[in-house]
């Protein structure tokens, strides 16, 4: 079971929190925490303010921080619970201001040390709710992620080491279950074999419960948030947008990965491996089925599964008459962006030119002018992927000609299709998404099969 920030965000919603977890205590469930609400933000803001040597401006953010957790610790634990908390929840502040003052008196942040900054987070969140969780009755036991999540020493975006997470659960935490405690871990962080703190990516708490529940070979994994499920499109662009009762592994990570909020991307990769159901459901809606996906779903009525959207895309146009079909020339372009570690969305390519997406970040000038040395190169910000997920496609003629009839006079800039079978991809201004997700959505999601979606 992992829980994700807004589930976490004060005493109210940790409350609710056990109370879901004791329903759930005859399946000998496993817990997995993120950090409280913008916790984690506000840990990547001190350790740039500490960077740039503004010493007391971070310390007064460490001090709300502290405040922050100490209140919502007193709130749901009392008076005479609270004060052996209080004392371990202070010495985990005390070594985050010594560890911000040493940045600060440097005034240089690595990625090494911010990725220790930011892990007070889950280690604080997950202290809190093992007190909470004992207070309630609940026998819960606070298990360290270092010690069990070992990753490569790539910090910021560290790579799980799956067979030594598997023998540390083997040894650490199966125990437990089996003595029908609940064990309580931190998401998001993991240490490498040195025991050096490093995290696994943003919304890498998704990860760490699906790595957790693939090592345990869990009967499910649930991811808790603060909606009911996986949606048919984003409700703030759509209000009509639907719950999806049932979707494949397949085509929640195309989804994932296009922009849908709602999980991780690489969440379902374990999963997937090990064949493990994953839920999608709502902490503060905890009787609502939320979304269930499969390896395998029954086939729907419906075309589409979602549409998904991705913003902050830029378009990059590499043009070559001389060079595109030469040997070697791809290889060369794609070398470029995995030198800048850019990961590429979406190619298409003709007879004399590539182009591509990217995430716009501060290091597509620098990737422009490595490219120039290859060919002629040309880039856009402010592009959107929208993306039109569902297994149909495969095997519906004239999907296409559906889709761009339904937004015919917005402009399209690229279309990608067939990479995947169950995908249709284009890119669009940002500034067309809503008018074009909402479309799309009308024509769509009009009616819909009643087994697949609610």
């Amino acid at each position: 079971m992992k829980f994700g920030g807004t589930s976490m965000e004060d005493a109210a919603a940790i409350d609710r929190v056990a109370a879901i977890v004791k329903t759930r205590l005859p399946e000998r469930p496993f817990v997995v925490v993120s950090a409280m609400a913008r916790v984690t933000d506000q840990l990547l803001a001190m350790a740039a303010a500490a960077g740039r040597g503004e010493r007391e401006q971070t310390l007064d953010l460490c001090r709300h921080l502290r405040e922050r957790h100490y209140l919502t610790a007193g709130e749901l634990l009392g008076t005479g619970l609270h004060t052996e908390l209080h004392g371990d929840l202070g010495a985990e502040f005390d070594a985050l201001d010594e560890l911000l003052r040493g940045i600060a008196a440097v005034g240089e942040l690595t990625p090494r040390t911010s990725d220790y900054v930011v892990s007070f987070g889950e280690r604080l969140s997950s202290m809190i709710a093992t007190a909470a969780f004992l207070a309630r009755g609940i026998p819960a036991t606070l298990v360290d992620a270092r010690q069990v999540i070992v990753t490569d020493s790539q910090h910021g975006r560290a790579v799980p080491q799956v067979e030594a997470i598997n023998d540390r659960l083997q040894s650490r935490v199966k125990p437990l279950l089996e003595q029908r405690r609940v064990p309580i871990m931190g998401g998001f962080i993991g240490a490498t074999r040195e025991g050096i703190p490093t995290t696994i990516g943003r919304g890498g708490s998704d990860f760490s419960a699906a790595l957790a529940g693939a090592g345990l070979d869990a009967e499910r994994i649930e991811i808790w948030t603060d909606v009911d499920g996986m949606k048919t499109t984003d409700p703030r662009l759509c209000p009509e947008a639907r719950r999806i009762k049932l979707i494949s592994f397949e085509e929640a990570a195309e989804l994932a990965y296009f922009g849908a909020k709602v999980l991780h991307p690489a969440t379902v990769l374990p999963a997937v491996e090990k064949n493990i159901p994953v839920l999608v459901l709502n902490s503060r809606n905890p009787s609502n089925a939320g979304t269930r996906i499969l390896s395998r779903t029954p086939r729907s009525h419906s075309l589409f599964k979602a549409i998904a959207a991705k913003n902050r895309i830029t378009i990059v146009e590499i043009v070559a008459a001389r060079m595109l079909m030469a040997h070697g020339f791809l290889a060369k372009v794609f070398e470029v962006f995995a030198r800048h570690r850019c990961a590429v969305d979406v190619v298409s390519t003709s007879e004399v030119s590539i182009s591509l997406t990217v995430d716009s970040n501060e290091a597509i000038p620098q990737i422009a002018a490595d490219l120039e040395k290859l060919a002629f190169v040309k880039y856009a910000g402010r592009k959107a992927i929208v993306c039109l997920v569902g297994e149909n496609l495969r095997d519906t003629p004239g999907v296409a000609a559906q889709v761009f009839d339904a937004i015919g006079d917005i402009n399209v800039r690229m279309i990608s299709q067939g990479a995947s079978e169950i995908n249709l991809t284009f890119v669009i201004d940002e500034t067309d998404v809503p008018e074009a997700v909402r479309r799309l959505h009308a024509k769509f999601f009009a009616e819909v099969d009643p087994e697949v979606f609610d």
